[in-house]
């Protein structure tokens, strides 16, 4: 595998962890996951639209634009998902879970079906890669020790892996019949309408969630109590978008480093690397979010992230 491949596949990963931290600790979910596409989406297309101007607009396989347009879909499908089960389970079983029965399904599709081959160092780094996904997400001990309220967010969480298998599939084709960015901007399009309707249509039929219930902010101190409570909600409001134009920027940028790594490098191989991201999702979640399981979930974690290096030190060295 390509270096320059591992070092986009790495950034996306970190990224990746970032923006979904933001997502899980949002409030709203699914207001934020519309909100965050919308938003990357806006920084993006622009930026897009200009680069094709500027190599004379060449025209865009039709071929491309149909894989993009089905991409978004799968893509809005895995945002609603996603957001669904965080609003049922912790990050750390539903981020895990959702990114580490992904790369399974993605390595099985890219050998079987896109007839992929990798060295016989490259499938040990592979194994490890998995391997340490599985410690760290451990989707026996979830479906063992899960609690009612929890099981909704395990269903959900494999749903979510599953969409990312299906999209990243869809991308590993699509990215190569046409510039990344073009392929990018064109489903980022297609998923910011799709997963903005699926949220908007979805609670008003009935069919999703309804957004929480906002706790009233606290009156500031030294204020009147109507005059701070406006001071207060402003401030929340814009620290929200804040956090939404981050996570936005995050999203995308972390999916347009994948594509590219995709228009040169096998699925087989980058799938498993971008769910690096898992052990750190996991670690936030179980550290800085009161997560933790004790010494013992703390010494599996630092275990699966030695395997998760080591699996992407031989993709490195593998020929």
């Amino acid at each position: 595998m390509p270096t320059l491949a591992i070092a986009l596949v790495l950034v996306a990963a970190v990224l990746h962890a970032g923006w979904n931290v933001l997502l899980k600790t949002s409030g709203d979910t699914l207001s934020t996951a519309a909100r965050l596409q919308a938003i990357g989406s806006a920084v993006l297309v622009p930026i897009g639209i200009v680069a094709w101007i500027a190599i004379g607009t060449p025209a865009v396989p039709a071929s491309a634009l149909g894989l993009a347009v089905v991409s978004g879909f799968l893509e809005a499908a895995y945002f609603v998902l996603l957001a669904s089960a965080y609003r049922r389970g912790p990050l750390s079983l539903v981020y895990p879970l959702a990114r580490g029965s992904a790369p399974l399904i993605a390595v099985a599709v890219g050998i079987l079906l896109l007839q992929e081959r990798l060295a016989p160092l490259a499938f040990v780094g592979v194994a490890c890669l998995l391997l340490g996904i599985l410690l760290v997400s451990r989707p026996w001990q979830a479906f063992r020790a899960a609690g009612a309220a929890h099981r909704g967010a395990i269903g959900f969480a494999l749903a979510t892996g599953a969409s990312i298998a299906a999209y990243s599939a869809v991308d590993r084709v699509g990215v190569r019949e046409t510039e990344p960015w073009i392929y990018g901007s064109i489903l980022a399009v297609v998923s910011t309408i799709l997963t903005t309707a699926a949220v908007v249509g979805g609670r008003r039929l009935g069919l999703l969630a309804p957004a929480p219930a906002a706790a009233p902010p606290a009156p500031a101190a030294g204020r009147d109590t109507e005059a701070g409570q406006g001071t207060a909600g402003t401030e929340a409001r814009f620290g929200g978008l804040a956090r939404d134009a981050l996570a936005g920027v995050l999203s995308l940028g972390a999916y347009l480093l994948v594509l590219l790594a995709y228009s040169f490098a096998p699925l087989a191989t980058v799938a498993p690397l971008r769910e690096t991201g898992v052990v750190l999702a996991a670690a936030w979640g179980a550290i800085r979010l009161g997560e933790a399981k004790g010494g013992r979930d703390a010494s599996t974690k630092i275990a699966a992230a030695c395997l998760v290096v080591l699996g992407a030190i031989l993709l490195a060295i593998a020929h």
